[in-house]
């Protein structure tokens, strides 16, 4: 039998993993899409339909994701727990690779059903509602659309939603003792970093400057005006890959980095 990946063997801890902590699994995918439904209802009356897609929307993927992310491997909070999940009779990847499927792909793939089935129907419900007969109709009716899962605001909170898993699945390895709270003070810290980093090297590179975004671009004034640097294209398009994509591979690398370590 293979020492790394057996299908058999892992199809019994994926579910020995789902049932075992019903609650904690079904019980907050559960009443995280309530709680996505609920914004979204109460944020549209508020602030319409555009504000209610973003909101529910980065709530529902990048934030939500960070609890079960934390939770999945929160095996270490007691030494009996811990000692029972370290001795479960499977590789080290597996147990792994388990909660990567569940904190990455399985929650996504029911909030994003769920979030276009929601979504749809709302949009429908605003469209059947409107008046024919308004010279304003086919305005009105342009102007409310589903939220496009291939769209730039969807990316970024997909991109979001990369690094803030990544950092938990860490976090959730490292802190033995409410995991969440402590690898969200250590993100916050990290971004205030940044930005603080960001605007020193602004500031002796360009010395006055209007705004400076995150390594990526500065406006500075010209007279009354206002001009812009960027980033060449290609370096930006390096940057930003980096930012996204390879840091948070390397977070969900080094997540089993560490749960390798606590075999020992």
């Amino acid at each position: 039998m293979n020492n790394i990946f057996n299908v058999k063997r892992f199809s019994w801890l994926m579910k020995k993993t789902l049932l075992e902590r019903p609650a904690q699994l079904f019980g907050f995918t559960g009443l995280q899409l309530t709680l996505v439904f609920i914004l979204y209802y109460v944020a549209k009356i508020f602030a319409g339909y555009g504000r209610a897609q973003i909101m529910s929307f980065n709530y529902g993927l990048p934030i939500s994701s960070c609890f079960l992310a934390s939770m999945v491997f929160g095996y270490f909070s007691s030494n009996a727990m811990g000692s029972s999940f370290l001795t479960l009779p499977v590789s080290n990847f597996e147990k792994w690779l388990c909660g990567i499927l569940i904190a990455c792909v399985l929650y996504p793939a029911i909030f994003l059903i769920f979030y276009r089935i929601m979504d749809a129907t709302f949009v429908s419900f605003y469209h059947s509602s409107l008046d024919v007969s308004s010279p304003f109709y086919k305005e009105r009716y342009e102007s409310v659309y589903i939220l496009s899962f291939n769209g730039i605001l969807a990316w970024k909170t997909y991109q979001t939603f990369f690094f803030f898993t990544g950092a938990m699945l860490v976090g959730s390895l490292y802190f033995n003792k409410i995991p969440f709270i402590k690898t969200a003070i250590g993100i916050c810290i990290l971004a205030i970093g940044i930005v603080g980093l960001n605007w020193l090297m602004a500031k002796l590179f360009f010395g006055n400057f209007n705004k400076a975004g995150a390594f990526n671009y500065v406006t500075i004034p010209i007279g009354k005006q206002e001009g812009i640097i960027e980033l060449p294209e290609v370096v930006g398009k390096v940057f930003n890959n980096c930012l996204w994509f390879v840091i948070p591979g390397l977070l969900w690398i080094l997540s089993f980095s560490r749960l390798r370590e606590k075999e020992f």
